[in-house]
Parts: structure tokens; C-alpha cells; sequence
């Protein structure tokens, strides 16, 4: 046993215990039992987690995990569990929010009733377990219920995992993915039950969850605002800038990016959008 574990403990952190050819039958495993497009990802980064995961599952080489994965029908939701985790929390970077609040989301509004459309559609890609779209659709109902009335909102969520999309559908949630909540939204809606704080039905109903890859998505119908934040960070620069070209096919004029806060526009797309918010990094089409 003893022997074994130094074996498999020699991935550690090196990604150079991963050889390429072992990598790219990973991928293509990945691809074609999980659904999971892994090539336009940061190598460094993926390959950093796939050591992670032989060290956990207890393999001795990068090659034994190979064939686990190829054998064993639950390990590949397994590993994109791992691969695709980041910290989410309701109304992280609460100053985006407020943004969105306080000038966005009025200014779409009246867009969108000045032009006589009765609908206003949002994208959160990368949505992880739905705290973010959850909070949209929380700073909606408490703030914009007049607005809501003339004008249909529909709220499109993404991920490729589907486990924390189950956990987004069930939406209960740990202290720690609330310490960001405001008071008033918290006690309004939600209720603390079996250690866990459960999202009233009225937001649930406000998103809709989609189990999709972000590198295989297709030009959205025409919609107001996408939410990417924290996602571009994991990818290779030209998956980058195809992902954000397709983010401006996507947005109507006027329509509305938001990136994360160590996120930026790059390449000839910059030229599609005009800067409303840098520290905030929400952008409009042209």
C-alpha cells in the first residue's frame, strides 16, 4: 500500500507526469462519454486537476487513469465535476450587482419598452450551482415588479456540470454561499431548514437551467444582457476571443456583457463593444 501511494503521489503538481498522448485520450474520453469539449482549455490548469484526480481515485500513472476513466461509467461526471469548480456565492462582487441595479437593468427596461418588445432575455453562462442567476433574478423581483409587469423576463442558465445543476434546481444552500446576501433578501426570501437556506419557489421559477458547453454554443437568439464572469480565465486566448465574438452575434445593439472582475474584452471584439463600467467590467454592443 505503502508503494502505491508513492507512486501516484509523484503526480503531485507536475503537469509533465501527464505525457500528451495520455492527455489526449483523456480528452477524447471526456468528449465522448461526458459530452465535455476539454482542447481550447488552459492545458496547465486542466492538467493540474486530472493530477489532483489520480491522486484522489488512487491510480498509479496517468495511463491507469486513462482506462478507470474509459471503464468506470461515473467517473467521467466525476472528473468535469472537478475540472469545472469554482467558488460561487449570492451577489458575489456585490458592487456588480449594484450596477446592474441601479443602472443597467433600468436602462434595459426602458429600452425595451420604448421599442415595444414585451421581453427582456438574460444569459448566465458558467452559472456553476445558480447563485448568480438566482441573484439576478432576486434584485428583479425586489426591485423591478413595476417593470415586470409590462415586460416578460426570462432568465437562461448554463453549465456543463450536472451535478451542480441539480443543486441549482433544488436551490438550498450552505452560510457560507449567503455571507454576501443583503438582510432584507435573505429574510425575505429564503427560509433556514435543515442547516440549509432554501430559495423561495417565486425565484426558482424566474431561471431555467441548461446543461451546455460553453465551447459548443451557438449564436443565442438576439438577447440584453449575458453574465460570463470568472469563465474566460480557464480558457486558451483564441477560445477567448471566439467565445466573445459570439457573446456580441449574440447581444442585440445595446445589449449587455459582464465579464469577471480580472476578465477582459481582447482582440479585433473590442471593437463591438463600448466600456460603460471597467472597474466593473460590463460592456455594451455597439
Amino acid at each position: 500500500m505503502q508503494r502505491t501511494k508513492k507512486r501516484y503521489d509523484s503526480l503531485g503538481k507536475d503537469t509533465a507526469e501527464i505525457p500528451d498522448r495520455v492527455y489526449d485520450r483523456i480528452c477524447r474520453t471526456l468528449k465522448n462519454l461526458g459530452g465535455f469539449q476539454l482542447h481550447g482549455y488552459k492545458d496547465a490548469c486542466i492538467k493540474r486537476r486530472i493530477s489532483a484526480r489520480i491522486r484522489s481515485v488512487g491510480c498509479a500513472s496517468a495511463m491507469e487513469y486513462a482506462d478507470f476513466l474509459s471503464l468506470n461509467r461515473t467517473e467521467p461526471a466525476q472528473l468535469i465535476k472537478m475540472l469545472t469548480i469554482h467558488v460561487s456565492k449570492f451577489f458575489r462582487n456585490q458592487n456588480t450587482f449594484n450596477k446592474l441595479r441601479d443602472q443597467i437593468l433600468p436602462s434595459l427596461f426602458s429600452g425595451c419598452i420604448q421599442e415595444g418588445r414585451d421581453g427582456l432575455d438574460i444569459q448566465s453562462i458558467g452559472c456553476s450551482s445558480g447563485e448568480e442567476p438566482y441573484s439576478l433574478a432576486l434584485i428583479l423581483r425586489n426591485s423591478f415588479s413595476h417593470e415586470m409587469s409590462r415586460v416578460n423576463v426570462s432568465i437562461r442558465a448554463m453549465d456543463i456540470d450536472a451535478e451542480v445543476l441539480r443543486v441549482a434546481a433544488e436551490a438550498a444552500y450552505d452560510q457560507d454561499r449567503m455571507d454576501e446576501t443583503p438582510s432584507a433578501i435573505k429574510d425575505r426570501y429564503f427560509t433556514f431548514q435543515d442547516g440549509k437556506y432554501r430559495l423561495a419557489s417565486e425565484i426558482r421559477g424566474m431561471v431555467s437551467f441548461h446543461r451546455q458547453d460553453m465551447l459548443r454554443l451557438v449564436p443565442l437568439e438576439k438577447c440584453d444582457l449575458i453574465l460570463c464572469r470568472n469563465v474566460l480565465i480557464y480558457l486558451e486566448r483564441s477560445h477567448q476571443e471566439a467565445l466573445l465574438q459570439r457573446f456580441a452575434d449574440s447581444l442585440r445593439t445595446g445589449g449587455i456583457l459582464v465579464l469577471g472582475k480580472t476578465e477582459n474584452l481582447m482582440g479585433e471584439v473590442r471593437d463591438r463593444y463600448q466600456t460603460l463600467c471597467p472597474i466593473e467590467r460590463i460592456y455594451r454592443k455597439k
